[in-house]
């Protein structure tokens, strides 16, 4: 009977153990087939998009005359830029725009939202602030271009300006999948870091609802919420973002270089390089060169690390504009090119004092030797009260040299308890400062303790 009931307990273990494993298969199966279509629509929408720039260059031939064909092209390249990270598209898109505008200044606000969306996509805040400022004067009742004036402003450190245009949308328009994220980022700069991810989980949640919106658009909703969790610290909530993302739009290069930060943040080299490996296939990113190098690094393959990290240098090189602040901050953190990036952050800040732009001059000036400079500009980028752990790590690096022993250990807390994962180095080196500030504290206790005891 023993033997019996043995027998019996070992079929139906095994019995399960193969329904596990089919029901295994059939999920990976589903998988591949799910990325298989979903990449097969990608494809098809890159055709579609192509379809309709020809057709319109073709009606633009024809038609010299015609303003609204050229608004509606100059979208169509937006759309193709942020697709495939196509500078020269955003170059095209602005001057679609304004030749609509030479066409037809008056009820045209459409070309006056593509134009400033691409002077923004381009860097050039100054002038994307007065596009939208005409676009707001245009159309003052449109939420949508209230909350684009904002975001601009936001970006220039313009905060009076941020604040009106995001205090006359309508209670109606926050809800909105084009306001809503620009709002939950305005919540983020002042610290209500709460609010921010309220609003972007019900934009996530109407994403998901909208089968017709642009699927780099809804890749882009993904890469914000992510963004917004692993700044605070909520990794898996951040990796479920990227995965969705990356469900709906496999080859984005923009969620495949984010999970990439969000694999070296966990110290899964070998998942930051595969993930890295794949956005740099579809976009020659600086910033992900270097992320890859220093994942090769922690592997001890310097060979490759070095390869990479001249890959990086080659392609910063190569970019038109002034340097990304992610790259500069990479190239400061590796202490290369230190001078030239304060240079250019002095250079930027006089048109564009925001607060990643003085965080990124306070960084430089403590690279280059210059903490009590970098202490003033570290402070302005905090007065805001963003609670992004980067800043305030930078903040307490720079506090530590500047002289402030308990500030600087006040800093680096707060960034460890908002997130022990903001980045891949930066936790690991705001530990081992908070353990140096504590031993310097011990050794300056005992050694005064001592005096004491010897003057008594």
């Amino acid at each position: 009977m023993r033997i019996r009931r043995w027998t019996i307990v070992f079929l139906v273990a095994a019995t399960a153990v193969g329904v596990v494993a089919f029901n295994a298969r059939q999920t990976r199966k589903a998988a591949r087939e799910e990325r298989l279509a979903a990449q097969q629509d990608v494809v098809a929408d890159a055709a579609r998009n192509a379809a309709d720039i020809a057709f319109f260059e073709a009606r633009i031939a024809a038609d010299p005359q015609g303003a609204i064909d050229r608004t509606r092209i100059g979208a169509l390249y937006m759309q193709r830029a942020r697709e495939s990270n196509t500078f020269q598209d955003y170059l095209r898109a602005e001057h679609a725009s304004r030749s609509s505008l030479v066409l037809r200044m008056s009820r045209n606000s459409e070309a006056y939202a593509v134009l400033a969306s691409a002077l923004l996509a381009q860097h050039r805040f100054v002038e994307a602030r007065e596009a939208a400022r005409l676009l707001v004067a245009a159309a003052p009742a449109v939420d949508a271009y209230q909350s684009l004036l904002g975001e601009v402003c936001v970006e220039l450190g313009d905060m009076p300006c941020a604040a009106e245009a995001f205090a006359r949308i309508s209670p109606a328009g926050r809800a909105s999948l084009t306001v809503a994220p620009r709002l939950a980022r305005w919540a983020e700069v002042r610290g209500d870091t709460a609010t921010a991810r309220r609003i972007f989980r019900a934009a996530l949640n109407g994403v998901q609802r909208r089968a017709d919106m642009p699927r780099e658009q809804a890749a882009w909703f993904h890469l914000r919420a992510a963004d917004l969790e692993l700044r605070q610290g909520r990794i898996t909530h951040a990796e479920r973002a990227l995965l969705n993302g990356l469900s709906r739009y496999p080859g984005d290069h923009r969620l495949l270089a984010a999970m990439a930060r969000l694999r070296a943040a966990q110290h899964d080299w070998r998942g930051a390089i595969e993930n890295g490996d794949s956005a740099i296939a579809v976009v020659l990113d600086p910033a992900t060169l270097g992320l890859i190098s220093d994942a090769y690094h922690a592997l001890g393959d310097t060979a490759r690390s070095a390869e990479y990290f001249t890959a990086m240098e080659t392609a910063v090189g190569a970019q038109p504009g002034a340097y990304h602040r992610a790259w500069s901050m990479f190239l400061l953190d590796h202490g290369r090119r230190v001078t030239e990036v304060l240079v250019a952050a002095q250079t930027e800040i006089m048109s564009r004092p925001d607060i990643y732009g003085y965080d990124l001059l306070a960084w430089a000036l403590f690279k280059s030797g210059r903490p009590r400079e970098a202490r003033d500009a570290i402070r302005v980028a905090l007065a805001v009260g963003t609670q992004d752990p980067m800043l305030l790590y930078h903040a307490g690096m720079i506090e530590r040299v500047a002289g402030d022993k308990t500030l600087a250990r006040s800093y680096l807390r707060r960034a460890l308890a908002i997130s022990p994962w903001f980045d891949y180095a930066a936790p690991d080196a705001a530990r081992a400062a908070l353990d140096s500030l504590s031993r310097a504290t011990s050794i300056s206790w005992v050694r005064g303790s001592s005096i004491f005891r010897h003057a008594k």
